[in-house]
């Protein structure tokens, strides 16, 4: 039993560092959440977006939504010239977890931080696309665009492979993270978002004429990222395949991928063999992840994180 106990500890460690950047899975921007302010932040405690962001399947839904989000070429320059995201995936990993789980769980004086860092950065991405189109991160249609497959990509895995929240929040709970979501991209500077899934599904549709296929070596690269290890490997693997299933039909052709028009019984046999594997993680690293128990701190709803200093 305490070998069992080492070896689950030692991977509750690992999987939180490769997805903060941090040893401890508690980096300063986590702390923060706890620390910076006192009250509610931009979305309500246990509410929609608590819930959706704060279940394992973001996992399934991050890769869906760069598969979605690279289909837009411009959006993919910027990317592809301003980051180092194939020398180091991970630090981009930890970068967009950081805005995730900031203006998820941060106070709102916290999230408005956050989100002046992030406009900071979005005014350095600049340039031109190989056809001479110029780019920028801050535009608000290519912020838009950003914010409309990554939100059809979190909530068809919250969906698919997610818990069930109809019970907590009724059958209508898509349309309500829609439009709650809708707060973080405004911020940012994207305009006309999207408040309902069927005003999101028009929205990504109107996309179709500027998109174009991703190309064969990032859809490789996001199949199977590098520096993992065997285990993990496979782990990643089957959550890559079930993202490919969960890719809007809107976007699937140019991603390269199924999307979730698929419904067969492989597909749907991948779909339960992912979810599977997010149930044992699961159970693996508990039901709350750092952030979360940092913002129930912050709000008199829980103990104090395991990060924190005993009180004096």
């Amino acid at each position: 039993m305490p070998l069992t106990t080492d070896l689950a500890e030692a991977a509750r460690q690992r999987f939180r560092a490769r997805v903060s950047g941090d040893p401890t899975g508690a980096p300063s921007w986590v702390r923060d959440i706890a620390l910076v302010g006192d009250g509610p932040g931009w979305f309500e405690p246990d509410g929609v977006v608590w819930r959706v962001h704060g279940d394992l399947a973001t996992l399934v839904g991050g890769v869906t939504a760069l598969l979605g989000q690279a289909a837009h070429p411009l959006a993919l320059a910027g990317v592809q010239r301003h980051s180092d995201y194939r020398d180091d995936p991970w630090k981009r990993l930890a970068g967009t977890a950081r805005w995730l789980v900031v203006s998820t769980f941060g106070s709102a004086e916290l999230a408005e931080r956050e989100a002046a860092r992030v406009r900071g950065m979005h005014r350095k991405v600049r340039g031109s696309a190989d056809d001479g189109r110029p780019y920028a991160a801050s535009d608000p249609d290519l912020l838009r665009w950003v914010h409309l497959a990554f939100t059809d990509a979190f909530l068809a895995a919250q969906r698919a492979v997610g818990t069930d929240l109809r019970d907590r929040f009724g059958r209508e709970w898509p349309d309500t993270y829609v439009a709650e979501w809708a707060r973080s991209a405004e911020v940012l500077g994207a305009t006309d978002l999207p408040a309902s899934v069927a005003e999101l599904d028009d929205a990504l549709a109107a996309y179709g004429p500027v998109l174009e296929p991703v190309p064969d070596d990032l859809r490789a690269f996001l199949s199977a990222p590098p520096g993992l290890s065997p285990p993990e490997q496979l782990f990643y693997g089957g959550l890559a395949a079930a993202a490919g299933l969960l890719v809007s039909p809107r976007l699937a052709a140019c991603a390269g991928v199924p999307g979730r028009d698929r419904r067969d019984l492989v597909a749907r046999a991948r779909l339960g063999a992912a979810a599977g594997q997010l149930r044992a993680l699961t159970l693996a690293l508990g039901t709350r992840s750092p952030s979360e128990e940092s913002a129930r701190w912050r709000l008199g709803l829980g103990p104090a994180p395991e990060w924190a200093e005993p009180a004096a």
